[in-house]
């Protein structure tokens, strides 16, 4: 009889142990497919539509008819074009002077070192609408300080935001300032975790500064660099969506529209559902393949401490 009983007890126990990681993760696994795969799903769905939106008007199926429009409209390979403009714009803003920064504060004394890494990173911690409305001031061709500085020197001012030629790297200079401080402090600490031991033993064998960072510094700080590489490559043109907005509006002419920023024109602008789901679909396959070929490019070129 007690073995009897206890056998339902450990088939319980059991039952238990299998299903209880799931109770533990339902949570996020809700929210994920409601915030994230449901949307995905649904915007797939809605390529295909033709929709304005409206409660009372109705979806009609119009099969790729979106994907082909997109694909014949110049705008779309005009933002495109931008896109990777704003990309290779950022790289050296979000990845190259912050890894410099991070290395060469590095050995500054600690009151000096956090002084310098905390200017950096102030721009980070302010809203970007706002940070947009200051630049617009400080960029005006009439009496914004910057073109007022220029007339000081005897240089004649620059339309900043209304230059074709120069808006677009406006934008650029304005979302690598916001980033700056972000990608400082990633560098700052990955820095800071590298074996002092290591640092030493190369000063031993009479390696120079350039030497250690060289050859110690850069190869450890490898995988950091190339995840915020990854970051400015997949992200770079969406963090810079709300300055495009506040600043230009896309304009002059579409010099500063990107994908994610015709993405929302589409779907919010002109209220053509369908168009800006096509786009999203698109985006997300684009960069969905980037993310995939940089992935493994990080799995394959990293270099760890082990």
């Amino acid at each position: 009889m007690a073995l009897a009983s206890a056998a339902p007890k450990r088939l319980r126990r059991k039952s238990h142990a299998r299903w209880s990681p799931w109770l533990y993760l339902a949570p996020a696994l809700i929210t994920l497919v409601v915030w994230i795969y449901w949307p995905l799903v649904d915007a797939v769905r809605l390529s295909f539509y033709q929709w304005n939106m409206l409660p009372t008007s109705p979806q009609t199926f119009v099969g790729w008819e979106n994907y082909q429009r997109i694909f014949a409209l110049p705008k779309f390979w005009q933002a495109l074009r931008n896109t990777g403009i704003y990309v290779v714009g950022l790289l050296p803003l979000a990845v190259l002077i912050p890894l410099a920064i991070a290395i060469y504060t590095h050995d500054l004394p600690e009151r000096s070192r956090n002084i310098y890494r905390a200017i950096i990173f102030v721009p980070m911690i302010i809203a970007p609408v706002v940070a947009a409305a200051v630049w617009r001031w400080l960029l005006d061709p009439g009496y914004g300080l910057l073109n007022q500085m220029l007339k000081g020197l005897g240089l004649d001012s620059v339309k900043f935001l209304s230059d074709p030629k120069v808006t677009i790297w406006t934008v650029i200079a304005i979302t690598g300032w916001k980033l700056m401080g972000f990608s400082t402090l990633i560098l700052s600490a990955a820095n800071a975790n590298i074996n002092p031991s290591l640092i030493e033993a190369a000063r031993m064998d009479g390696a120079s500064r350039w030497e250690i960072i060289r050859d110690v510094r850069l190869p450890l700080l490898s995988s950091t660099v190339l995840f915020l590489v990854v970051m400015t490559i997949l992200l770079g043109a969406q963090w810079s969506f709300t300055y495009i907005n506040v600043l230009t509006g896309g304009g002059p002419l579409g010099a500063t529209t990107n994908i994610y920023y015709l993405l929302w024109d589409f779907g919010f602008s002109t209220m053509s559902v369908g168009w800006g789901s096509a786009s999203a679909v698109i985006l997300f396959l684009g960069f969905g393949a980037i993310a995939f070929v940089l992935f493994r490019l990080i799995d394959r070129y990293s270099f760890h401490d082990n």
